[in-house]
């Protein structure tokens, strides 16, 4: 055969690869239909499990036909908002983790990256020291507006619209260890501000009203759909700059929308419950394992199994250690830091 002589592919080739192409579809929607089965079951145990076990007729009645007996007292106002909250802050970590991981084409990074938990602890603790303000109210709209400023700095310093991802690796760095510094002093120096600022840096579901998440609830829808709209464009850019724009897709506005959207989603949730880490690491690494890197399909999966993580961290940090509980926050380190030693064992990490 002439070796210029394309070779065009046969019918039954065609056939194979969309027979493959439905295959895979068809895996990745059962993984989404699994992730709603599980999200499910975690609501039920977060709304079951505890301290105080209750049954789940018993939940179904303190939920839909409550009597006022004390279990009805606790499903609805101690642990349905505590699993609401968890619904909703998982969701914004795992999709704030899946938009930064493609973005940097770092299978690896953390929402954090953007310098959004270093800025959200230095307003909170600004505002305990400086302005005494004590209520955790108070603290949320401190720590979003901290988090917002910060993403703002390091966005600016990585360059803004000509931001590559090295550079915002780099800011991000410089601007977490100048703030994280300032947090630590400021604490050092203020004992008082150290006894407040604990519970809320150790990043727990526990204490947190219902209310609150409705007041920021557009902010997270807002960051929400950006990033399912950014979910074309950041495939492209996850191929490289000059292959996304040879397809059309603008890498500054990319670029710099994916950080909004980040902020909005991380901002919120750590101003909610404080900086809760692995989360937004854990679920895109394990869902592009099984879905592969593309973000139409990934953030999905960011957005059902990390709720999932989420609920179920929290329901072991109340068994564990019956009557006392371990904050949630303690709970996703202890499973990140696993999941890294599964990583060096393993010698690979899977590929954007």
């Amino acid at each position: 055969m002439n070796r210029n002589t394309a070779v065009l592919p046969t019918p039954s080739d065609a056939a194979n690869g969309g027979a493959g192409h439905r295959t895979r579809t068809s895996l990745r929607s059962a993984g989404l239909l699994l992730g709603l089965a599980l999200l499910a079951a975690a609501i039920t145990l977060s709304l079951a499990v505890g301290t105080k076990q209750i049954s789940l007729d018993q939940v179904w009645s303190g939920l839909f036909a409550p009597s006022g007996t004390e279990n009805d007292a606790i499903v609805r106002d101690l642990r349905l908002p505590r699993t609401l909250i968890g619904i909703a802050v998982g969701a914004a970590l795992g999709l704030a983790g899946g938009v930064m991981q493609t973005l940097t084409r770092n299978p690896l990074a953390d929402p954090g990256l953007l310098g959004v938990n270093a800025g959200a602890s230095a307003a909170v603790v600004t505002a305990i020291s400086v302005l005494g303000i004590t209520s955790f109210g108070g603290y949320l709209w401190f720590a979003l507006a901290g988090a917002a400023l910060a993403a703002t700095a390091v966005n600016a310093l990585g360059g803004g619209r000509l931001a590559t991802p090295v550079r915002l690796a780099l800011a991000g760095t410089a601007v977490n260890a100048a703030l994280f510094g300032y947090v630590n002093g400021l604490q050092l120096w203020d004992l008082s501000t150290l006894d407040a600022m604990r519970y809320w840096s150790v990043g727990t579901l526990a204490g947190r009203d219902s209310h609150l998440l409705l007041d920021v609830l557009p902010l997270l829808v807002a960051g929400a759909l950006l990033a399912f709209a950014l979910a074309r464009p950041l495939g492209a850019l996850a191929l490289g700059e000059d292959h996304a724009r040879a397809l059309g897709t603008r890498v500054g506005r990319t670029r710099l929308l994916s950080i909004v959207s980040v902020t909005l989603l991380c901002g919120v949730a750590t101003a909610l419950c404080g900086p809760i880490g692995f989360v937004g690491l854990m679920i895109p690494h394990a869902a592009r394992a099984f879905c592969g890197p593309d973000p139409r399909w990934l953030l999905p999966y960011c957005a059902l199994y990390a709720p999932v993580l989420l609920l179920v961290s929290d329901v072991i940090g109340r068994v564990v250690v019956p009557p006392s509980e371990i904050e949630v926050g303690i709970v996703t380190a202890f499973l990140g830091g696993l999941l890294f030693i599964h990583l060096v064992r393993q010698r690979k990490v899977a590929q954007l």
